[in-house]
């Protein structure tokens, strides 16, 4: 007989979702599924209000990386009043982005995907967590929580909140960078080149015992989407999107948020609440593609930082072309921390970084915007149109779990595959399974957002658990 095994909820993720893997009835892994379950209705509720709230609306989405979402939607609000924000707000922005960039990836790799890494797969579960990691390697626990301070307090110190800022506005910043602030940030950055140094370092040394999951952690060839500069050269908050195959080769260039709808299609599957998006030239499910640190080293030919630079080099030497292994994206996380980290002190010694002129100001101009930027996890895009009075009448949102979604589902089905013989498998072998969407680090509630009507079934049991009755509505 076939079997089902279920892995409800899988841990150490941002959200709420499962994992259910088909034995047949050899028991050999036929299909394996990740679904997210849970369902958030940021686009359709966003209608009717002023587009100038959608900013601080769209940051409640997740209290992880608020700051993308508070650019994202700034840019497509921007894009509808057609204004360039003064210099100095752009730079202020591109600070926040990298803050809330090494928090976030900070909380991935030490909170999350550390418990695997440093103490092991098939550690007891109990003491798999981060309080295990600062037991066991104190000194990298104590670099972990550091890191996140690092960030949320730069975040705080610019927005006054740690978490959904209201600094961020159509138009540029509330109010501008003081010195004092200005100071108080440069004499924290030796803690923080301390504390990454140190990671960067741990990494490298234990990544060799990881050889079978690189192997099958949604190891295989796909395409890969990220911002960067005209040079080539790493960006999060501005450039333009390259697709590249997985060989290295630029499949399109120059896309910008305008054409972001034309290029990019989203496809549902009946399994999930996230939508699966595609490369429209290619059809789904060819077009799929990765986004988020893996995608963004693969295509970056240059961090534009010295340090960063250096640990470009040494891990494109993991391939002789794009780094394919999934499990990559927890060195590239940690390349991007340091890269955080030296862009912000570039910032911060910029001699314009404490101009006053931080806001522009105009009304709707257009009845239609679209903004892009780097979230932690990959390319975020907002999409709004508007009447003449500015009141929202639709909205989409294309976040980077739905670009990963396609490959995370891959993966799982992969690992599954090669871990799960004759029916049979152990914790630490559904452990591995979910340590492949850990991998992604995936933000659930930023991902799920209903579009139109969500397929919805409901099952009602008896006491004894057998199924009395059951409606589906497709």
């Amino acid at each position: 007989m076939s079997q089902t095994i279920t892995i409800d909820p899988v841990t150490r993720l941002e959200g709420h979702g499962k994992i259910t893997i088909q034995l047949n009835g050899q028991g050999e892994v036929e299909d394996a599924h990740f679904h997210v379950t849970q369902v958030r209705g940021f686009e359709k509720f966003s209608e009717g209000r002023p587009y100038y709230e959608m900013p601080g609306l769209m940051a409640r989405i997740c209290g992880i990386c608020p700051v993308s979402h508070l650019i994202a939607s700034a840019k497509a609000c921007e894009a509808i009043m057609s204004v360039r924000i003064p210099p100095t707000a752009a730079l202020l922005r591109r600070m926040l982005n990298l803050a809330q960039m090494v928090q976030s990836h900070a909380l991935s790799f030490f909170y999350l995907a550390s418990p695997d890494l440093l103490l092991g797969m098939e550690f007891d579960p109990k003491l798999r967590n981060i309080l295990g990691v600062a037991a066991a390697k104190p000194e990298l626990g104590r670099a972990g929580v550091a890191l996140r301070r690092f960030g949320q307090h730069i975040i705080e110190l610019l927005g006054s909140k740690r978490v959904h800022p209201g600094w961020v506005v159509p138009g540029g910043v509330t109010e501008p960078l003081s010195g004092a602030k200005r100071d108080e940030i440069l004499t924290i950055l030796p803690e923080a080149y301390a504390n990454i140094g140190l990671a960067l370092a741990a990494y490298k040394q234990i990544a060799d015992r990881f050889q079978p999951e690189i192997d099958v952690f949604a190891n295989f060839p796909s395409n890969f989407m990220a911002l960067v500069n005209e040079d080539g050269s790493i960006e999060f908050n501005t450039g333009a999107l390259r697709l590249i195959d997985a060989q290295g080769a630029i499949i399109e260039d120059g896309i910008t948020a305008s054409q972001y709808a034309e290029a990019i299609g989203e496809a549902v599957e009946p399994y999930s609440y996230t939508k699966f998006a595609y490369y429209k030239p290619l059809g789904y499910p060819q077009g799929s593609y990765r986004v988020g640190p893996l995608a963004r080293l693969n295509i970056a030919k240059s961090m534009g930082t010295p340090r960063a630079e250096k640990e470009l080099v040494e891990f494109k030497q993991l391939a002789s072309g794009p780094v394919l292994s999934s499990f990559h994206y927890h060195h590239a996380r940690l390349v991007e921390i340091l890269y955080g980290i030296e862009k912000i002190e570039d910032i911060l010694n910029d001699p314009g970084i404490l101009d006053k002129q931080v806001r522009a100001t105009a009304g709707v101009n257009r009845l239609e915007g679209a903004g892009q930027a780097e979230a932690p996890r990959g390319v975020l895009h907002h999409h709004y149109k508007v009447d003449e009075n500015g009141k929202m009448l639709w909205a989409n949102l294309v976040i980077a779990t739905g670009q990963n979604n396609k490959a995370m589902n891959q993966g799982v089905l992969q690992a599954a595959r090669h871990y799960v013989k004759d029916g049979k498998f152990t914790e630490g072998i559904l452990n591995r399974v979910e340590a492949v969407v850990r991998a992604f680090d995936p933000c659930l509630s930023c991902s799920s957002h209903a579009f139109g009507q969500m397929p919805l079934a409901i099952s009602l049991l008896s006491s004894n658990g057998d199924v009395i009755d059951r409606v589906v509505r497709s």
